[in-house]
């Protein structure tokens, strides 16, 4: 039988990292989308789809050009793998372009789409420190110093910005060209 403090690592390990906590989110603003229920008033608002979307694609490219070719993954975890990584990733992005509401994008917002991805990057270094173990090798504190942590997290955040201020011009002059 497994113990329960095993266990309890194991889905804190699982919810550690960035691809799953982000596919939760987008599977919670398109439940909150197709149903629209009370709770769900939050998560319909153009900001958080369109942040939502950033989060997601960026999922996509980073595995795509960063940890895909790091294993291969049989049977099951392929599946899970292409779904969270390509198929998600792609769908979400495809559905907010062609359906999300955009209307009221802010060039701010993309500035605040950064305190996701920021705590997530806070967390990481926290709990590596705490047990020694990172999600991802860009950022493991253990072989990159702490310098090489703290400049990929600041590259890792310009890639979002760039990317939040890339869909806020998508959204706004889309949410334009529906005026006209």
């Amino acid at each position: 039988m497994v113990a329960v403090g095993e266990m309890l690592s194991s889905v804190i390990s699982f919810f550690s990292f960035f691809t799953i906590l982000t596919n939760l989110l987008v599977a919670v603003v398109l439940t909150a989308a197709g149903f629209r229920p009370r709770w769900g008033k939050w998560f319909h608002r153009p900001s958080v789809q369109a942040g939502s979307a950033v989060y997601i694609g960026i999922v996509g490219i980073v595995y795509q050009l960063l940890l895909g070719q790091l294993w291969n993954p049989q049977g099951a975890q392929w599946l899970a793998h292409f779904l969270l990584h390509s198929v998600i990733p792609l769908g979400y992005v495809v559905y907010w372009l062609l359906f999300a509401p955009r209307t009221g994008l802010q060039w701010k917002d993309a500035l605040a789409w950064l305190a996701y991805p920021a705590v997530y990057l806070m967390y990481v270094l926290a709990r590596g420190a705490a047990i020694g173990v990172y999600p991802y090798p860009f950022v493991d504190v253990t072989v990159l110093g702490h310098a090489g942590f703290f400049l990929r997290a600041a590259m890792f955040l310009v890639v979002f910005l760039v990317m939040g201020l890339l869909a806020v011009a998508v959204g706004r002059s889309h949410s334009a060209w529906r005026q006209h």
